[in-house]
């Protein structure tokens, strides 16, 4: 049957929430592991309106030193790249030695603003790819697909949405170009406010988008702690128009919304969120930061020098932690390899 021909309820949809027959099973060697992704990107300024121009990727050759940090922490960072930075040679000098001794991976993170064909208005509805037109969106990706490839030679196999936008179309558009993985799901937020997605009720485990064709979803790690986690779902999206209350029911440990990364969240209230995902038995544990937190100023994360100490820091602590948790780094092609299809 043509993809056509396919009602559109049928076809695989990044923003369904799966089925338990979906989640995907590992090989049981696998164990618990972790990754670590960066959200390698431009820098533009996060309070003002997105546009075309105007960014920088000054930070770009810094990527070099965290890249020689995981090295020594025996970590293989996933580099989730966009269109302005594949195209700066800065990128490849910094990386391409790297990835092609098997020590990095890339894959393909979404702007479409950034990223052409420019044939959108720039506004915050369209910053979503997923709500773009499918062959507006599959043009802006295959082009930057493409690039990545073209400039590192590895062929990506693994996504993520800017602003995590995917839509209805993506899971196809992901499938055709020959990806594996998408990790666009940041379960536990919603984003409709803005015109994004909401994934709130998604999964923490990996589940199959498109069994068939070899899709997983690969969702980055958010768990609540506290006294009311199990009812952290049903309660946290009822307080956000009172962050006070969600601050009080985190300092009297009642309830607390964790995602694994540096920008935002303590080495402390990270660690309190790797117990809570170990003790969930989640297969992998997905870390995400943004590659402009490298260089201090570029992002509301890291204001000065010793921010940026405290970044490395972080990370020590976290990497020391999940050695002592005994939880193993993994790197996307063996994160497949022990997929159980």
């Amino acid at each position: 049957m043509a993809r056509a021909d396919i009602l559109p309820d049928m076809l695989p949809n990044i923003l369904a929430v799966p089925k338990q027959g979906d989640v995907v099973r590992f090989a049981p060697d696998f164990g618990q592991r972790f990754i670590v992704t960066v959200d390698t990107e431009e820098e533009f300024d996060w309070g003002k309106p997105l546009g075309r121009t105007g960014h920088g990727l000054s930070h770009v050759p810094r990527l070099a030193r965290f890249q020689q940090f995981c090295e020594a922490q025996g970590v293989k960072p996933i580099y989730l790249i966009d269109y302005p930075v594949v195209t700066d040679p800065a990128a490849v000098e910094a990386l391409g030695g790297a990835v092609a001794a098997g020590r990095a991976e890339v894959g393909v993170q979404l702007h479409p603003w950034v990223s052409p064909p420019h044939d959108e208005e720039v506004n915050s509805f369209n910053s979503y790819a997923g709500n773009l037109p499918p062959e507006l969106e599959a043009a802006k990706f295959n082009t930057l697909r493409d690039a990545i490839e073209a400039a590192f030679g590895a062929a990506p196999l693994i996504y993520r949405a800017g602003r995590y936008g995917v839509g209805p179309a993506s899971a196809g558009i992901l499938s055709d170009a020959g990806l594996a993985i998408d990790t666009s799901v940041r379960a536990r937020f919603d984003y409709s406010a803005s015109g994004g997605p909401n994934f709130r009720d998604h999964p923490l485990v990996p589940w199959w988008i498109d069994r068939s064709k070899g899709l997983m979803e690969l969702p980055l790690t958010t768990v609540f702690w506290g006294m009311l986690r199990q009812q952290g779902r049903m309660l946290y999206p009822l307080l956000w128009r009172i962050p006070q209350m969600r601050g009080l029911l985190a300092r009297a440990a009642l309830l607390e919304r964790i995602p694994l990364t540096p920008e935002g969240v303590s080495i402390e209230e990270a660690i309190k969120g790797i117990d809570i995902a170990i003790d969930d038995g989640l297969p992998v544990l997905v870390f995400s930061f943004h590659s402009p937190s490298l260089s201090p100023g570029m992002t509301p994360y890291v204001h000065d020098a010793q921010g940026l100490d405290q970044l490395y820091d972080w990370w020590r602590a976290v990497f020391a932690y999940l050695k002592k948790r005994q939880i193993r780094p993994a790197s996307v092609r063996e994160v497949l390899a022990a997929a159980e299809a």
